[in-house]
């Protein structure tokens, strides 16, 4: 049966579960506070990786999280701060950061990761679209010895799963990377990961649903739900009130403001990262994560960009340049011939991305409310677990089964 559905967020999920649901036959409007080309979406590191196994929540990361804070340059930085909500997600964090929660969460995180890679092909393949996508694979690059003992244990963990990884020495790189000089000591490489151009992709998507009739409301910002029952009846938006059957909650890390509308508490602090793009002719050919730093390097469509940071200090779009120059510099340590200019520092951009507390992202309906799906939540990976997000949205709208179980996912479940 055909349902309007309003979809809250324009972002890569908002525009996948709108792609699902109009394929399905319902009529979609989307509404966004932004002018819907910039943000997490559009400045992410363009990664499809089931590699990615180990949600962000993992041991010892709270210990290094304390320790990181109190340098703004650190690969994690966490701004302390006298907020409720910012002191309940930190205790829940920090509850989650245990092996047991770790192997739980793990075959969720593969599941969704491979079938969203998967979908990925089929619409591309489907709609004839043209964005960059290569399947080249990951490489994890390390300069210590320690670092490359954790990453081989990583992967020998990701190939009892089933995923395609090596590990590589220093002669390895120089064969498949010969253009690029590099300074590690050694990597493993995820065969299994693939990568994209963000922009290209949700540009050709909003083309795409624009085309098949979804309406789209851009600088329109809920401010209010019109609630009876136990149902939303309407949005309410700076210039109009919206009605429809089922509403899907993707605003990233504004999620949490407008579920406490509905005495919905999710749990979400915004991560932000950074980007610093350069048309420089750096060699690199394989995208690549620069372990210690952890920074992703994307060779994209004419430019590379580096990536990187996870910055949660509230919602903010300010540019820290002490984490651009931590990027910049940590480029360089890893691609000695690769120096960033003072003026491609200076374009640098961010992006929020909502982080829950266990690292899985929130995806189902919450018994708080009948007619809204959550869609949020899945921090540096909204852009891997994208399209799979999107598809179980529009099973959950349509009464389907869903393809995968939405248990480890769900809104409701407690830290």
């Amino acid at each position: 049966m055909s349902k309007q559905v309003i979809i809250i967020g324009g972002g890569i999920i908002g525009l996948c579960s709108a792609y699902y649901l109009q394929k399905e036959g319902h009529q979609v409007t989307i509404i966004d506070q932004s002018n819907m080309d910039a943000g997490a979406s559009y400045v992410n590191a363009g990664y499809l990786s089931p590699s990615h196994l180990v949600p962000l929540s993992a041991p010892g990361v709270m210990k290094k999280g304390l320790k990181w804070m109190l340098n703004p340059a650190s690969p994690l930085y966490i701004k302390p701060r006298l907020d409720p909500d910012f002191i309940k997600w930190t205790l829940a964090f920090n509850k989650s950061c245990h092996i047991n929660h770790v192997n739980k969460a793990i075959p969720a995180i593969k599941a969704i990761t491979l079938l969203s890679q998967d979908l990925y092909d089929d619409i591309k393949q489907e709609e004839h679209f043209t964005f960059h996508y290569e399947k080249k694979g990951l490489l994890m690059l390390c300069q210590t010895d320690k670092m490359l003992e954790e990453e081989i244990e990583t992967a020998h963990l990701a190939k009892r799963e089933g995923l395609d990884v090596r590990e590589m020495s220093q002669e390895d790189l120089k064969t498949i990377e010969p253009h690029a000089r590099l300074n590690v000591k050694g990597a493993t490489y995820y065969k299994c990961d693939s990568h994209t151009t963000p922009h290209e992709f949700m540009t050709e998507m909003k083309g795409h649903l624009k085309a098949v009739g979804v309406t789209f409301f851009s600088n329109e910002k809920v401010e209010d739900l019109v609630i009876k029952n136990g149902k939303i009846e309407a949005v309410q938006t700076q210039n109009q009130s919206l009605k429809a059957d089922e509403f899907v909650l993707s605003a990233g890390s504004w999620s949490a403001t407008l579920s406490k509308k509905l005495g919905l508490k999710l749990l979400l602090q915004a991560g932000k990262g950074y980007r610093i793009n350069t048309h420089q002719d750096t060699g690199i050919s394989i995208p690549s994560i620069l372990a210690e730093a952890k920074v992703a390097v994307t060779p994209m469509n004419g430019f590379t960009r580096f990536a990187g940071t996870m910055e949660i200090a509230g919602i903010n779009d300010s540019i820290n340049q002490v984490r651009v120059e931590a990027i910049a510099k940590a480029a360089h340590s890893y691609y000695p011939e690769v120096t960033l200019s003072q003026a491609e520092k200076k374009d640098a951009a961010s992006g929020l991305r909502p982080v829950s507390p266990d690292g899985l992202p929130y995806i189902g309906k919450s018994s708080k409310c009948h007619n809204l799906t959550i869609a949020t939540g899945h921090a540096m990976m909204g852009w891997s677990m994208g399209t799979a997000t999107g598809k179980l949205v529009s099973e959950v709208i349509s009464d389907k089964k869903t393809i995968l179980d939405l248990n480890p996912f769900h809104p409701d479940r407690t830290f």
